[in-house]
Order: structure tokens, then C-alpha cells, then sequence
């Protein structure tokens, strides 16, 4: 074995298991071999498996990496047993499967609707997640836009949720793995992009996705996943927002709750909502972020029960689920699965329109819920079944 092998384990693959994965590929798709579609090829183990495996299955396979941030600056990922170039990858990938393959520059846009609202957004004192931005406009917005420019009937990428057609209508659904399921990224994808996308993973685990890609002989079988965000590779996102919004390293002053000034700090861009860590104050119990305010550049902070949320409200909301749209549901009260980290599980809860906005209301209270990231919501009676959601604009807390 070599040292990458001992670090990154790949499991070895039964032929019959590769005819599966083909088989299961196919039926994603769900499109007449030899129709043309764009894989979406970060350079990554997951979009590569999926461009071989519809290589394999017959299609006219266009590969496409898009070039988001500068790459000079992040050949090595903090954390990664072998780091290499993604863009690199996955042109040699492309070349040993004898694909097309296309590298599109995308800094800018990616700059202007991800990297800058990232930014924007821990200034106004929220929680972003980036990963769901770039998935609603440069991957799922303006990648489309290019799939279709090169004559292909869908667009396939790497994430592991399933999509499904009940009644004419596409649904999106977790992916069998729900250790790696990636619905709660996905929740902005609209009802006409779904009906676009494919996602030939969603019946493979990720031991078996490794598998494929070792039988296949690609080099990046054994690439770690990435585990920081793509734009930050040493973690370090609080440099880069200082960089970027200066002024957010203004001084303020740390407040408890019930009005105390418990001291001082050297930038709202440095807390968020449920930190405990790096406060440097001692009342004598332990204290969390309980809420920013960046207009008064104050921190607020208050016991854990504090953090409960009772309710939120909704910005930029989607809708996949069966009514007209989730004002309507809303309006109905609709009981649905409200899940607001990707690492939580949903909790029970119900829709409602609160001074015209849509709201959520937990049936218990929900910990740690922060403006700007997202809330995705499931169906009750369907638990894999994803309905949409929005991001976070407002929360209540539990009195």
C-alpha cells in the first residue's frame, strides 16, 4: 500500500457491484443512451465517479470545472492526505475517460455572489453558509445555462440526494447514505432546475463510490473529501472578512442580556450565535452568544436556555412540495420537518405567515438558530422527501 492508501483506504469492488453502480447511474439519468449530458467535474472523487459511470452507460459525456477562486492559493487543503489541484484532476480525469472537458472562468461571479456575501453577511452579524450560495447561483443558476448552450438534455453533478418523478413532477429526496446526504445544501434548487439535474450517486454509499472509482483506474480514488470551505482552505474565514470588510473589525462591547456590560471586544466578525469559546468574560456561569448587533457593534451573550428558538421567519424562500407555493402551504398551516444545521436532524414544526412573511414554529424549542443560515424543510408524513425552505431572516426566542 502506498502512504496515501493507508490514510484514505480504498475498498475493492465486485464486478458485479460495478454493473449495478452502472445500472443505477443509468436509471438516474433516466434519459435514451446516447443523449448528451454535462457533468459537473470539480476534480473531486464524487463528480469524477459520476462522469465515468455515465461514460460507461452509454452517454455523450461533456465534462465541465468551473474556476471559482484563485487555485495558486489553495493547492493544499488544511487537513487532506493528498492535496492536489482540482482543476488538474479534473482534466486528467476527463483526458483518461476521453471525454470533452471544459474549464470555464467563474472567479468573478463567484466572487460577486458568494465570496462578497459571505462577507456581507457576518458584517450584518449572520451565520452564512456558502456552500448553498454557490449551489443556487453560479453551479445551479448559470452552469445550467451552460449545459444547455452545449446541446445537453441534463446536467448531472456529484451530490448525493436522489431525484425522483411522481406524477410528472420531479421531487428531491435523500440519498439512501443519509451520513452523506446533501439535501439541506440543495434546498434553494428550483422546481425547473430539478427537472434539469441528475444525481447519479444517490444510491451508492461513499466506500462504494471509492470503490468505482478504483476499479476504474482513476488517481483521484483515494482523494480526501474536502473539509474546509473551498475559498478558505486554512479555515481561517476570519482573515479573509477582514481583508475584505475592514470595518468589521470595529471595538464594541459584550453585553449580557439583562443589560450588563461585561466588557469589550475587537469585532462582531469574530462571534457567532452559540459561541462559548473566546469571550474572555467570567460571571461565573458559562455564557453563549445569544444575539449580534452590529449597528450598536454590541455582543450579546446569556445562559444556554437562552439559545432555545420558539419560531423563525423566512427569506428567499423555495417550494417543491404539491401546493402552489409556500405561501400557500403557509397559509394552511402546514405541519413540515424543519432542519436549520446540516448536521441536525429535523424537528417537528409548522408553517404560518407572520406580518406577511413565512414562519416556522417549532412544536419544541430549537437550539442555536442564527440569521442567515438556512432552514430546509421536510415532509412530515414523507421524511425523505424535501418540500424547500429559505434562509433565516428572523428568530423568537422561547419565553
Amino acid at each position: 500500500m502506498t502512504l496515501i492508501e493507508d490514510i484514505c483506504p480504498v475498498p475493492t469492488i465486485a464486478r458485479t457491484d460495478m454493473d449495478a453502480a452502472v445500472e443505477s447511474a443509468r436509471a438516474a439519468v433516466g434519459l435514451p443512451v446516447g443523449s448528451r449530458v454535462v457533468a459537473a467535474m470539480s476534480g473531486g472523487v464524487d463528480s469524477t465517479v459520476v462522469a465515468a459511470l455515465l461514460h460507461k452507460a452509454g452517454y455523450d459525456v461533456v465534462g465541465v470545472t468551473l474556476q471559482l477562486y484563485d487555485h495558486g492559493a489553495a493547492l493544499k487543503k488544511k487537513g487532506a492526505c493528498c492535496a492536489g489541484q482540482d482543476i488538474h484532476d479534473a482534466r486528467l480525469a476527463a483526458e483518461m475517460l476521453g471525454i470533452p472537458h471544459y474549464v470555464l472562468d467563474y472567479e468573478s461571479r463567484f466572487r460577486d455572489a458568494v465570496i462578497d456575501q459571505f462577507a456581507d453577511s457576518y458584517l450584518a452579524g449572520q451565520t452564512p453558509v456558502p456552500c448553498i450560495r454557490c449551489n443556487q447561483t453560479v453551479k445551479f443558476r448559470d452552469l445550467l445555462d451552460v449545459a444547455r448552450d452545449l446541446g445537453a438534455e441534463a446536467m448531472a453533478t456529484g451530490h448525493y440526494v436522489r431525484r425522483s418523478v411522481v406524477d410528472g413532477r420531479a421531487q428531491m429526496r435523500k440519498a439512501v447514505d443519509h451520513s452523506r446526504d446533501q439535501s439541506y445544501f440543495l434546498f434553494a434548487t428550483t422546481a425547473q432546475q430539478l427537472d434539469y439535474l441528475r444525481f447519479p450517486l444517490a444510491d451508492l454509499e461513499k466506500p462504494q463510490v471509492r470503490g468505482v472509482a478504483a476499479e476504474l483506474g482513476l488517481r483521484i480514488a483515494a482523494k480526501p473529501d474536502s473539509q474546509d470551505i473551498c475559498f478558505v482552505p486554512n479555515g481561517d474565514y476570519r482573515t479573509l472578512i477582514d481583508k475584505l470588510r475592514p470595518q468589521g473589525r470595529e471595538a464594541g462591547e459584550i453585553v449580557h442580556m439583562d443589560g450588563r456590560v461585561l466588557g469589550g471586544h475587537a469585532g462582531i466578525t469574530d462571534y457567532t450565535i452559540g459561541q462559548r469559546r473566546g469571550l474572555n468574560v467570567a460571571v461565573g456561569e458559562p455564557l453563549f452568544v445569544t444575539r449580534l448587533d452590529p449597528v450598536k457593534r454590541h455582543v450579546i451573550v446569556g445562559p444556554r436556555e437562552a439559545l432555545l428558538t420558539a419560531s423563525l421567519t423566512l427569506d428567499e424562500t423555495n417550494w417543491l412540495g404539491d401546493e402552489a407555493s409556500i405561501e400557500a402551504a403557509a397559509e394552511a398551516g402546514a405541519p413540515v420537518l424543519a432542519r436549520v444545521r446540516s448536521t441536525r436532524p429535523p424537528s417537528p414544526a409548522r408553517l404560518s405567515m407572520v406580518e406577511g412573511a413565512v414562519a416556522v414554529t417549532f412544536a419544541s424549542g430549537e437550539e442555536g438558530v442564527a440569521p442567515g443560515q438556512a432552514c430546509a424543510l421536510y415532509d412530515p408524513a414523507d421524511p425523505d422527501r424535501l418540500l424547500g425552505g429559505g434562509f433565516i431572516k428572523t428568530t423568537a426566542a422561547v419565553v
